[in-house]
């Protein structure tokens, strides 16, 4: 609910504090006394359009600044925490609206500043305001259809729920099998040239880390004379010529060996040199071995040496087809062939796919069977309120109506479109919402269709916490002034009303009466703080008789009111 509005400089209000209590409030006043500003302080701080315009003269800048009070629990909360906005412990959301005479507009919420959008996403959860320039609402199918599936109860808003989620379902399924159609030429496609991958693969049948192990074994063999050359050189140096002529590194160091035992015996330190120099030796020796057998095992094999080539041809066409190595060709061939399986059950996925949505298509129109019975038994029942409530609100012989339109397919939201049309006079045919309807007489039906929809007792409606009405009695008087003032009272027991309104039998039923008046300060008129005040009593009887006759000190106008208080209060 709001607590309370505080607005300075816009329109003629200088500074104004309006508190808004529970139940209904009712704010009056003389024509041009500032009532309608008060709207357009409320509107800034719903995320309305900021007009410039309304900055008072000489001001500048407007500002408008509101207490609402939520269930810190409640996703309006959470919304707001999302915004970075701060909530008192109390469930305090303190929002403010500047407007700059230049025409730059700011808005705030709990303390940090948001976008306009976000005050109006917050308010939308907040407050319907329902005026002569709110009749949007009213008038689109979206809205009148969720007025109806609220009506209808919190079983059919499950079924709803239900076939929502069935319908999307629906629609994922057909995406999915319409893939799988538009696509399967070029997933066999795709499987064929797979195979064909795979065939040559399996044919030339590569082994890990081959491509490198052929690569040395072909340099070898390139390279056989010069290997022999190179090894014949290393065995001259190490174990000299065969005939004894050159000594080799061998005999050297064995020469090393000995003329060092021999006087080895005088010094200890002499004796650990000489066994170094045997191990160099018996080292020199394993490596002429080792020489010497690799001498045996190095022989010229050119029909080796074309085997290894041509293999190396075909390993290196098959890599650079699929990665550059025949590791990668490997790791190719693995994951092709799991794409491949995959292909290969596309058919069977195919099916599947189709045998879900018909399963799929069964569940939707027997979930749209369910949800277009309950809502033509709905669309009979809210009729019938609403066009009761129209009886008792200056509108006899008006009636609602509301229309179920089969579609050619089922949507999103069931099988059939929601009209609400209005038959405003006996005789008269049925027209949509807006056409050939005042704006008061709109203004009533809204008022109607929220009493309607707030006090049914099997509504599953999510009243929002505050209704402001503007001029919704606009146009009537006597007894139906009486009704409409009943009928706010009746809402009022659901939530916070606020209307702004001209007659006092309206006004009479109000738990608050708030008065705005004018001060004049020099040549300019204004509204200050003391210019909004709460009226009871005696007071509120003179405001009322004021209303009724324009003389608030008339004996039979202050009678009159009086009388009117009394009733109210018996009549609620």
């Amino acid at each position: 609910m709001i607590e309370e509005i505080r607005i300075e400089d816009l329109g003629v209000i200088g500074t104004a504090h309006v508190p808004l209590s529970p139940g209904l409030t009712a704010i009056t006043g003389e024509t041009g006394a500032g009532k309608t500003m008060v709207l357009t302080g409320l509107g800034l701080l719903l995320g309305r359009r900021a007009d410039a315009a309304a900055v008072r003269t000489g001001s500048t800048q407007a500002t408008a600044e509101g207490c609402f009070v939520v269930d810190p629990a409640s996703a309006v909360a959470e919304r707001a925490r999302e915004a970075g906005a701060r909530l008192d412990d109390d469930g305090t959301l303190v929002a403010v609206r500047t407007v700059a005479a230049a025409g730059r507009s700011r808005a705030f919420l709990g303390g940090r500043s948001v976008p306009q959008a976000v005050l109006a996403e917050i308010a939308e959860e907040l407050v319907t305001v329902h005026g002569q320039s709110d009749q949007a609402r009213l008038r689109s199918p979206r809205h009148q259809r969720q007025a109806l599936d609220a009506f209808a109860g919190p079983e059919h808003l499950a079924v709803l729920e239900a076939y929502r989620s069935a319908w999307a379902e629906r629609q994922e399924l057909r995406a999915e099998l319409d893939d799988l159609v538009l696509h399967a030429q070029e997933r066999a496609h795709e499987a064929d040239l797979l195979r064909i991958g795979l065939a040559e693969v399996e044919r030339v049948d590569p082994q890990p880390g081959e491509d490198l192990e052929l690569a040395v074994e072909a340099d070898r063999l390139g390279h056989v004379e010069d290997l022999r050359t190179a090894i014949v050189t290393a065995r001259l140096a190490l174990a000299g010529d065969d005939d004894g002529s050159t000594a080799g590194a061998v005999r050297d160091v064995d020469h090393a060996r000995r003329a060092l035992e021999q006087v080895a015996e005088h010094d200890p330190a002499l004796a650990a040199l000489v066994t170094r120099v045997a191990e160099v030796g018996y080292l020199l020796d394993e490596l002429l071995a080792d020489l010497g057998g690799y001498a045996q095992d190095l022989a010229s094999d050119p029909v080796r040496l074309d085997a290894v080539q041509a293999r190396r041809a075909e390993l290196t066409a098959l890599a650079r087809a699929h990665g550059g190595t025949v590791d990668a060709v490997l790791e190719w061939a693995r994951s092709s062939g799991l794409r491949l399986l995959d292909l290969d059950g596309t058919g069977d996925r195919t099916d599947a796919v189709r045998a879900a949505l018909d399963a799929a298509e069964d569940r939707l129109s027997s979930l749209a069977s369910q949800v277009s019975a309950a809502r033509t038994d709905a669309a009979a029942r809210l009729a019938e309120a609403v066009t009761e409530e129209l009886g008792g609100l200056a509108m006899a012989g008006a009636r609602l109506e509301v229309a179920l339109t089969p579609g050619d397919a089922l949507g999103p939201w069931g099988a059939e479109e929601v009209e609400m049309l209005l038959v405003p006079h006996a005789g008269a045919p049925a027209r949509p919402l807006g056409q050939g309807a005042s704006g008061g007489e709109l203004s009533r039906v809204m008022l109607a269709i929220e009493v309607a929809l707030a006090t049914s007792p099997a509504s599953g409606a999510a009243t929002p916490p505050t209704f402001v009405f503007d001029e919704v009695d606009a146009g009537v008087g006597g007894r139906a002034a009486v009704e409409v003032g009943r009928r706010l009272a009746e809402l009022a027991r659901q939530c916070q009303v606020v209307v702004v309104t001209h007659l006092a039998q309206v006004a009479a039923f109000a738990d608050s009466h708030l008065v705005v008046s004018k001060s004049r300060a020099g040549e300019v008129d204004v509204v200050t703080v003391s210019d909004v005040r709460e009226v009871a009593g005696d007071e509120r009887v003179a405001e009322l008789a004021r209303m009724l006759s324009g003389q608030e000190d008339s004996t039979a106008a202050l009678e009159h009111a009086a009388e009117l208080l009394e009733r109210s209060s018996v009549g609620r």
